[in-house]
This record gives C-alpha cells, structure tokens and sequence, in this order.
C-alpha cells in the first residue's frame, strides 16, 4: 500500500473526502516532491493527488516519476484549488490545522464547500517508518556518531562554543549532511544547566561539564544526538551524576518495546533519578519522534503519556538529564528503533563519561 493509499484510508475517521497538505515535510513524505514552505500545496482526493505550485517547479515536476501525482501550475494556489474543487465531486475539504490563520481566512472565503481541520493526519502515517527510512535514519546516526568523535579530537580550552560549533558544522556538511535540524546546543560550563542552549562566546575551560546536542539532516532524515564530557578532570560528583544519567538511559533502553505505554518507558529510567534524590533536576519528557523532522509524533513521552502506546518500527529518542542549578547539567541522547523485541540503538557512539584534553 503507497503512503497515498494509506492516507485516504483515514478519510473516513476524519468525515473528509480530500486533504490540502501544507507542510513540506508532509508534501515530501507522501509524494517524493520537495517544495520549499510556501510554495504551493498538495491536494488529496480519493482518486486524485495534485500538487499546485508555479513555473520554477514546472521542469521539476515534468520529470518526477511518479504517476499517482499531476502537477498545476499557477501563482494563485489557492484561487486555483478552489477552481479544482468546484470541478470535483467533494462535499468536505480536511486542512492541517497547522494552517496559518490568515491562509485559513483566505482559503475558507474562497472555498465552494465546508472545511475541516484535521490534527496531524499525516504526522501520525510518518509515525512508522518503512525499511527503506530506518535505513536513512541509521546512516544519519553513523554520521553523527563521527561527528561526536571529530568534536572530542579538536576541543580544547580557550576555544569558544561556537567556534567549536562552527567546526562541527562544516565537517557534518563534508560528510552527507544537508544542513541542522536544529540550531547546535553546546553548552559549557554554567551553560550546561540550560537544557535548550544554543552556543555562545563563552570560552571553554579547565574543568568545564560540555553537553552537546545536535542533529542534521542526512539524506532528507535527521538524527539527534547528545553527548556529555568533561575537560580535564572530571569530579567525584560530576562522575556519580553523569553514571546516574547514563543508568537511567539505559534502563529505558533494556525495557522499552512496542505496545508499552509511553509512560512506562519513561518510568524505567526516571524512578533511578527520582531514587536518588534528583527528581526535581530532571525537568523535561524522556524523549520523542524523530524522521523527516526533528520533533515528529510522538512529541514526546513521559510520566503523563500513559495513553501513548509505543509502535512498531517507529523511532524515538531516549534522553534523560540532570540540571544542578549553578554547577553543571548532564544529558546522553540516543536514538532507538522501537520494536516487539525492544529496541535497536542506532547511535553508536560510546556514552561511557569522556575527559577530554586539557592542553590548549
């Protein structure tokens, strides 16, 4: 069954007979056709797919290969849409309530008939990922695990966070990867504590906790990885914190599988944090979705997804952390294949507690 085909299988629950499709991602997924945001739309009926965009996809869409789409082209999209509308026989038109209000307002004064918000349609499809997506996803991990490696062989004190960043970047991009998923969060020092850092001017030092934290997109998929090490010496504290973390991810990896509750998952690695008395440092979910985006459904998993069942063959991250306010934050991030027999970790980088060079 094409992603098309499982789509209009959700119609019915949806009380829709057709979809306008906003999001590129989505545009992507279910097509294969790469429109930048804004660009046009993807219209689904149960007998047709029609993209409508104009002439700079013209030559594109002339040689895609894919016979279940047909191309408009137009600078009016959604005067066009609402053209082919009246030509079909289609009483109930679903949009991805991620439409912008004013895209809404212009749609619903144009539109021949009624229309529909529909809650993460197609995120929901993407939520399972197909033997040829786990392939790309376990390349993109692979490349970030080198990544980790490179940023280990040239950080030294007295560098900066973002000069270090820069550096990650440029080798990411020489080695398959497109561009961020998101922006770098390398965090030193005081910094670590802050569990959305992007980077700064801060110079890094003797002693400094760093986290980093990125993810890019390969082959149009993303990993997401986060490695904690220290510069130098580490402390006793800092050990006995960092092995806590490192406990608690793996605990969620040896009892996650599908069917559990997503809540339970989580459970598994935050009762040793909250055993040890560090459950008030532990402020965010376990983890979340990744694939095409690098936050995809489910948007995370914790102590309140109770009714969240794990799928198989979809992907997650598994990312617990401890933050001590004026001290440091440690976080380790790996990314997991969810199936009826556990898991598979794709990330392969080491997370056993590195003390980088203290030579300058």
């Amino acid at each position: 069954m094409t992603r098309l085909e499982r789509l209009r299988k959700q119609f019915v629950k949806q009380y829709i007979d057709s979809l306008i499709i906003i999001d590129p991602a989505n545009i992507y997924y279910l097509t294969g056709i790469e429109l930048m945001a804004g660009d046009g739309l993807l219209f689904v009926t149960n007998d047709l797919a029609v993209i409508i965009t104009d002439d700079r996809y013209e030559t594109y869409l002339d040689e895609l290969e894919n016979d279940q789409v047909m191309g408009l082209i137009t600078r009016d999209y959604f005067g066009k849409l609402a053209e082919l509308v009246g030509k079909l026989e289609v009483e109930i038109v679903g949009f991805e309530n991620t439409l912008s209000y004013r895209d809404y307002e212009s749609l619903d004064d144009l539109m021949p008939v009624g229309m529909v918000a529909c809650d993460r349609i197609v995120e929901r499809l993407r939520r399972i990922k197909d033997p040829e997506e786990l392939s790309k996803l376990r390349q993109s991990a692979h490349v970030h695990d080198l990544g980790y490696q490179y940023v280990l062989s040239i950080i030294k004190p007295g560098m900066t966070e973002k000069e270090v960043a820069d550096q990650l970047d440029a080798f990411m991009k020489q080695h398959g990867a497109s561009e961020a998923s998101f922006p770098t969060n390398l965090a030193s020092g005081p910094n670590s504590v802050k569990t959305h850092a992007t980077v700064s001017d801060r110079s890094i030092q003797v002693g400094d906790v760093v986290t980093l934290d990125f993810g890019y997109f390969v082959d149009r998929y993303t990993a997401d990885m986060t490695r904690t090490f220290v510069i130098g010496q580490a402390t006793p504290e800092i050990e006995k914190v960092y092995r806590l973390v490192n406990q608690a991810r793996q605990a969620v990896i040896d009892h996650m599988k599908a069917g559990m509750a997503g809540n339970m998952a989580d459970r598994a690695g935050r009762f040793l944090i909250d055993q040890a008395g560090y459950g008030q440092y532990f402020n965010h979910g376990m983890g979340h979705g990744i694939g095409l985006a690098v936050h995809e459904f489910p948007a995370s998993y914790g102590p309140k997804t109770k009714k969240l069942k794990l799928r198989h063959q979809e992907i997650l991250t598994v990312e617990p952390g401890i933050y001590l306010p004026g001290k440091f934050g440690v976080r380790i991030e790996d990314d997991v294949i969810v199936s009826h027999a556990g898991v598979e970790v794709i990330t392969k980088a080491p997370t056993d507690l590195v003390v980088a060079t203290s030579k300058a």
